[in-house]
């Protein structure tokens, strides 16, 4: 995440004993704001099986408590950075601590799916007035000279956030609740609050934009919305309904729109002259198609090892921390590589790896072990450390200096987007399989067809999550072994849809790799820009 401020090099106060505006006690500031937004991305996916049982949500209901908050702070990651040039990133990061908190609070006192839909898009939007914001505030506060040292400090603790979620969520879905995954934010953003008014010195960017693109930001949110609706709802419409071509086409006829006004926009968006830079366009598309598989893919891991391998949600984290971890190792290891070769052999090398992992993940059965998932997630964690860090580096140093910051808010942008997207396409892509899938499997066990009618279509609901019907709910003639076979049946369904997805994940992958070689160093002298 980037956000500049054009401040004097000499501005930044040096360490000393003032509480207010001290660097080390501002970076432990926003460090705790930030930590909210890190944890929530992976505490939420352990605790997504949960909230799908307790509250009978469909697939693409689960999907959406994903989509909403990627797409939300998709759409709002740039106007927040501006939001914070023009009003000051202390008040705005004081703001979206308390709404990120508040807005938590509200989803686990939620009583339907729908209501936690619309809180997390809610949340989605406080978290990007939260992330630019920190950057600012860190930059205003730190000397040229300590800035790197602060960063990479703040970045530890949002890789160790990031990884320490599945075990969190883990833990409180298995011994309190998954409402309690969303309350532990309150307290962490009341002690962000008191903190930030303690602490924070305001920053805010000389020359800030005076207005803000208003039609732009209606057209990209309306575009990605239609875009991502359209994707998810297509398996229940159809793909040739006209509703799903009404959709998909507004979503593109709203792009358009979006991309000619910003030509003519005062203060645009994203101002297109960024595109006039080859590398830079081919790094912001190659962070939406890694988010793509990355995040698409691994929407569906949780649901694998809970309800195929029947593992606790404290399980499951444990399972994920070799990906997690390699993330954390290996981007600094990457940083270094980049440093001394440029972005582009870690770039394509990372991918290719990303691209086996996805391969190999697309090979698991019902009956796979944990060596070789463990591998799978290794392998994956270690090829996207050096894309995320290479091709941020690429996006924010081919950008002219007055554009910095919105190029670090692209950045962060196309990988939200991909990420929602990704969710989208692979969830349909599965769904199609298991539906496909499920009735050939089922009169192989079970001598006849799938149930017809509300029954039928809660059994499919049910295998697009891998859940198999309890053996009470077969009838008071089911044997263990009958309810088995049909768990297996059930189950081998989901892995069917799961192994596809992953190849279609692969070959996104792939794609990606290919457009790592369009990559190159930064051409253009960013001075002090900071990035992650």
């Amino acid at each position: 995440m980037s956000q500049s401020v054009v401040l004097d090099k000499e501005a930044a106060p040096a360490a000393g004993g003032r509480l207010r505006g001290h660097p080390w006690l501002t970076l432990l500031t926003v460090a705790v704001g930030v930590m909210m937004v890190a944890l929530d991305g992976t505490v939420v996916a352990i605790a997504n099986p949960a909230i799908a049982k307790d509250l009978n949500a469909s697939p693409s209901d689960i999907q959406w408590v994903t989509s909403g908050y990627l797409l939300a702070l998709a759409v709002f990651l740039i106007t927040a950075g501006k939001i914070g040039d023009r009003f000051g990133h202390k008040t705005t990061f004081l703001v979206g601590a308390v709404g990120f908190a508040a807005t938590s609070a509200a989803i686990g006192f939620a009583g339907s799916i729908q209501q936690v839909i619309l809180f997390r898009v809610l949340q989605g939007l406080f978290g990007a007035l939260l992330q630019p914001a920190a950057l600012g505030l860190l930059r205003g506060a730190f000397p040229t000279d300590k800035l790197n040292m602060a960063i990479g400090i703040w970045g530890g603790v949002i890789g160790a956030s990031t990884a320490a979620g599945p075990i969190v969520g883990g833990l409180l879905v298995e011994h309190v609740n998954w409402e309690s995954v969303f309350y532990i934010n309150v307290p962490v953003g009341l002690i962000a609050l008191v903190l930030g008014l303690l602490v924070l010195k305001d920053v805010r960017a000389e020359n800030a934009a005076k207005s803000f693109d208003i039609p732009g930001i209606v057209l990209l949110s309306g575009a990605m919305f239609m875009l991502v609706w359209g994707i998810i709802k297509a398996p229940s419409w159809g793909w040739g309904d006209p509703l799903t071509l009404l959709f998909l086409g507004g979503a593109l006829l709203a792009l358009v729109f979006f991309a000619v006004w910003q030509k003519y926009a005062k203060e645009p968006l994203i101002p297109l002259s960024l595109f006039r830079s080859v590398p830079l366009s081919a790094g912001t598309l190659l962070m939406v198609l890694m988010a793509f598989a990355f995040f698409g893919g691994i929407f569906f891991v949780t649901f694998y090892l809970q309800n195929v391998h029947g593992m606790a949600p404290v399980d499951a984290g444990v399972h994920l921390l070799p990906m997690t971890g390699m993330m954390i190792v290996g981007a600094p290891v990457a940083g270094f590589l980049i440093g001394k070769v440029g972005p582009r052999i870690p770039i394509v090398g990372g991918m290719l790896l990303t691209t086996a992992a996805m391969i190999g993940m697309s090979t698991l059965d019902i009956h796979s072990g944990n060596g070789v998932m463990s591998l799978w997630f290794l392998l994956m964690g270690l090829g996207l450390s050096p894309v995320m860090v290479g091709a941020t580096d690429v996006i924010v140093g081919n950008a002219p200096l007055e554009l910095s910051g919105v190029a670090g808010g692209l950045q962060q942008a196309a990988m939200q987007v991909g990420g929602s997207l990704g969710t989208a396409v692979l969830g349909a892509v599965m769904a199609s399989k298991v539906t496909s899938e499920l009735p050939g499997k089922w009169q192989a066990v079970t001598g006849g067809p799938l149930p017809a009618g509300e029954q039928g279509e809660l059994l499919k609901q049910g295998a697009q999550l891998g859940i198999a019907p309890q053996a009470g709910d077969l009838g008071p003639a089911a044997t263990p072994e009958f309810a088995r076979g049909v768990a297996d049946a059930v189950h081998s369904s989901f892995v069917s849809g799961m192994g596809v997805a992953f190849v279609v994940a692969a070959v996104v992958a792939l794609a990606a790799a290919g457009l790592g070689l369009l990559t190159r160093r930064g051409v253009n002298e960013t001075g002090p820009s900071v990035h992650i």
